[in-house]
């Protein structure tokens, strides 16, 4: 038997791995790269192609093995830290959403989830010397304060706790998140369009710019019955035309926002996408459980669209959006919800579980800030490598 040799004459070895130093967390129902900023290269479009590389994307398989990812947009995130020279924070982030299937460096808007792990990794790895901690923090995407409080324990954050969060296993030290004055995080108004409802397609949605921009619509709009026994990954199964109809409405959307001037400038991470329903009287979670639905836990069921793909939680942001939403009279949320809702918190069904997000306004019916509580945990230090 004769064995071809052309595979290896034709093999071309390009040197060493590149790598460079990084930390990888879990925040909240997310994960990401965290990168010092001084660590980077000086000239920000270098930061792309190195990003593609220790993600692993694209990858038309949508499983980033050859990287960091995890093949879904939860886990094709980066995050970019320094410390901040602004008087009204102690740190700095950028947040970055990556393709998973495309080469996409996505700069538009933050990450809710991952905005949990900023302050344990300033700590963690001594940009913040502090005892106890309330880090004041800033975001670059949204041009946003967000106020994270959270335990230290002989000078890092603390992992261990009896807090749990639905969507994670266990439980783990408790993070409380403020975001402050979220309102107009992209386009500086909470109704970016001047309308609490706008028709795209035949279709009623809510544009609203709370933490990110999100566009909401109900589930009988678009030809959805019985939203709470809908899971992500069914979602295209069931209605294969749904995720193209939404992706027409949200680019409309984002042009009516003004968040671009042209269908084919629309950014791929935001305006997310939320289909709102009253709760049924039960609902499926991913782990395989039914829950008896009692109105009184559950005010809004929710299924978000991220990035073109079925959520398998609900992103933080789009749960602000959310709650903010849910006090405009006539919003597509507030139609969901039975009576005026009442008190600061809203909770909302997604398919792992539970979110209570704290809404506080003011006198005159400003948004003044939303609060939601996550855990965040360490998962590896070190250096990462790329091609």
């Amino acid at each position: 038997m004769t064995i071809s040799k052309r595979l290896f004459s034709t093999t071309r070895h390009l040197g060493k791995q590149k790598s460079i130093p990084a930390a990888y967390y879990r925040g909240g129902t997310s994960r990401a790269l965290i990168f010092h900023e001084k660590d980077l290269p000086s000239n920000r479009d270098d930061w792309k192609p190195l990003f593609r590389g220790v993600i692993g994307s694209p990858d038309h398989n949508g499983r980033q093995l050859d990287g960091m990812g995890g093949g879904i947009s939860s886990l094709s995130k980066i995050c970019v830290v320094r410390r901040s020279e602004r008087k009204d924070a102690e740190v700095d982030f950028t947040f970055v959403q990556v393709g998973v299937k495309d080469d996409k460096v996505d700069y538009a808007g933050n990450c809710g989830n991952m905005t949990s792990a900023i302050g344990p990794f300033a700590v963690d790895t001594g940009l913040i010397n502090v005892e106890a901690c309330l880090l004041k923090l800033y975001n670059t995407n949204t041009d946003k304060y967000i106020h994270a409080t959270f335990p230290v324990e002989d000078g890092e954050a603390a992992s261990s706790g009896s807090f749990a969060i639905d969507g994670v296993s266990g439980t783990a030290a408790k993070i409380q998140l403020d975001f402050m004055d979220p309102s107009g995080s992209k386009t500086g108004a909470l109704l970016p369009t001047g309308k609490t409802v706008d028709v795209f397609d035949g279709v009623r949605v809510s544009c609203i710019d709370a933490g990110n921009p999100c566009v909401f619509v109900k589930p009988e709009d678009i030809g959805i019955e019985n939203l709470s026994h809908i899971l992500p990954d069914e979602i295209e199964t069931r209605h294969p035309q749904l995720l193209g109809r939404l992706e027409s409405i949200r680019r409309q959307a984002t042009v009516k926002m003004g968040m671009a001037s042209r269908l084919d400038q629309v950014p791929p991470s935001i305006p997310k996408v939320c289909i709102v329903s009253q709760p049924s009287s039960s609902y499926r979670l991913l782990s395989g459980e039914v829950v008896e639905a009692d109105k009184e836990e559950t005010d809004v069921v929710v299924r978000a669209i991220s990035t073109g793909q079925p959520h398998k939680a609900l992103p933080i942001t789009a749960g602000l959006a959310l709650s903010a939403a849910a006090r405009l009279e006539g919003s597509v949320v507030s139609e969901c919800l039975d009576g005026e809702q009442g008190g600061e918190e809203i909770r909302i069904g997604h398919p792992s579980g539970k979110l209570v997000v704290g809404a506080r306004y003011s006198e005159t019916g400003e948004l003044e800030r939303v609060t939601v509580y996550r855990t965040a945990r360490r998962l590896m230090e070190g250096k990462v490598f790329w091609k």
